[in-house]
């Protein structure tokens, strides 16, 4: 079996710990942090709490996605290494990462036609990703190949279960995923959308509750409900500078299901971006993923 390097992008919100122990190549994104430009590096550039603090006073963050460069560096160096490559990247629903590394990809097979460099969209984001990430590592790790590995992701990843909620909906908006006026009109009766990632990997909102306690208790209940053989498996839960209502939910959880393990992670600067101090996501193996609105915002 040849040998083979897992590669994923920043957006992957995992622990820095976990990273840095599983030696993970990264290609890194960037945010643009009141007007000084940051690498996407899991809090050492920007911390967490300092990029949450700046979005509460109205700074506007803005992100952009790696260069073809940045991917071809890496492909490359790979590749003369003797290895295959894996790359699991951030949704093609949510941003056009995908379409560098394509580019950088095609650039290395023009000088190496043996080279081979699998691009795999698991159409999530966040510790959605870097769920996926931790299962092909698991999978490596017990001796599956690369194209094994390929071939789970391709025949589960419309069961990898997204649900979030923000505290703030004006990030809704500027994400495009409700108007202004909807926006205006659900902070004023306090609504908090419960969202998903739909089975082309967009943002969808699917409820809508009143008040941020009831939107939690409803991504419990959909936890509970939609979740498969809880206790094969590891919950990820990644939270926008709210610690404590992740564990809380993670408690919650824990007391009704058994369940294999937890990951909680903070949720980066390009993602937190899109959902803002308070925004708290779930995600796990379950039921096929929801296509459709439910309640329109």
């Amino acid at each position: 079996m040849r040998e083979f390097e897992i590669v994923t992008d920043s957006c992957c919100d995992l622990p820095i710990s976990y990273v840095n122990e599983k030696k993970i190549n990264i290609v890194n994104l960037t945010c643009i942090f009141h007007e000084k430009e940051y690498i996407d590096d899991f809090g050492k550039s920007l911390s967490f709490k300092d990029f949450y603090d700046g979005m509460e006073r109205g700074i506007i963050p803005k992100t952009s996605q790696p260069s073809t460069d940045a991917f071809y560096t890496l492909f490359t160096r790979l590749i003369n290494e003797n290895k295959d490559i894996l790359y699991l990247c951030v949704s093609s629903g949510l941003s056009g990462t995908i379409n560098s590394a394509n580019m950088a990809r095609q650039m290395v097979l023009e000088e190496n036609k043996k080279a081979n460099i699998y691009i795999l969209d698991v159409l999530t984001a966040s510790l959605g990703l870097g769920l996926c990430v931790v299962k092909a590592i698991d999978l490596k790790e017990s001796g599956k190949s690369m194209e094994e590995i390929i071939n789970y992701f391709e025949g589960n990843k419309q069961h990898l279960n997204t649900y979030m909620t923000v505290d703030d909906l004006i990030y809704v908006k500027r994400g495009g995923r409700i108007s202004s006026t909807a926006a205006m009109f659900g902070m004023v009766l306090h609504i908090k959308p419960i969202l998903t990632l739909n089975h082309e990997g967009r943002v969808i909102p699917v409820l809508k509750v009143r008040g941020r306690k009831k939107a939690i208790d409803k991504i419990y209940e959909i936890v509970v409900e939609r979740i498969i053989n809880p206790e094969e498996q590891t919950i990820f839960i990644s939270h926008g500078n709210c610690l404590d209502e992740a564990i809380r939910l993670k408690e919650r959880i824990e007391s009704s299901i058994n369940v294999k393990d937890f990951i909680i992670s903070d949720i980066g600067p390009v993602v937190g971006t899109y959902g803002g101090s308070g925004a708290i996501a779930v995600f796990f193996i379950g039921k096929e993923r929801q296509h459709h609105i439910i309640e329109q915002l």
